[in-house]
């Protein structure tokens, strides 16, 4: 199976934040960032396997900072890393400012996503071969994320986490 870089699931979604969207602060509601996150990121994965995907969890959402009405928010997504069925999809979250047009960092996000066949059974999926420097921390950071997780789900024996173990030796 052919291996694939994180650029070529790279998704970029641009939004307005409108007032229906807002709590009593004009700041968008932080379920509808995750929306928002939600898509950016399925079409990421979608890009990279080539099938249908599915949500199947929200590793790490950071609300740095809020996002006011009338806000162009742009959600930057890719894969970075390819597991058998599953990937690992990196957000960032950016925010224009309606003076000056400059951009800045909001929030990041990570959620993992399988891909299925038409039945809902997974399927393996192409590898990623990271690039950029960005990208082979992202990928190794993500070996260790989902080790983490294995263990604290009890489907991994934390001496069999050897990633994670690394960093402590």
């Amino acid at each position: 199976m052919e291996q694939l870089t994180p650029r070529k699931s790279f998704t970029t979604v641009t939004d307005l934040v409108l007032p229906s969207e807002t709590n009593p602060l004009q700041n968008l509601f932080g379920g509808e960032l995750l929306a928002r996150m939600d898509r950016a990121a399925s079409i990421a994965a979608r890009r990279h396997c080539r099938r249908i995907v599915v949500t199947a969890s929200v590793n790490h959402v950071a609300f740095n900072r809020s996002v006011p009405l009338g806000s162009v928010v742009t959600i930057e997504a890719q894969v970075s890393r390819a597991f058998k069925s599953s990937m690992e999809v990196y957000m960032d979250v950016w925010i224009e400012d309606r003076e000056s047009g400059d951009r800045a960092k909001a929030n990041e996000a990570i959620y993992s996503f399988v891909a299925v066949d038409d039945t809902g059974r997974p399927v393996t999926i192409p590898p990623i071969h990271p690039e950029t420097e960005e990208e082979k921390e992202r990928y190794d950071a993500a070996l260790r994320r989902k080790q983490l997780s294995l263990v604290l789900a009890g489907k991994m024996k934390a001496k069999d986490a050897t990633e994670l173990k690394a960093l402590f030796e």
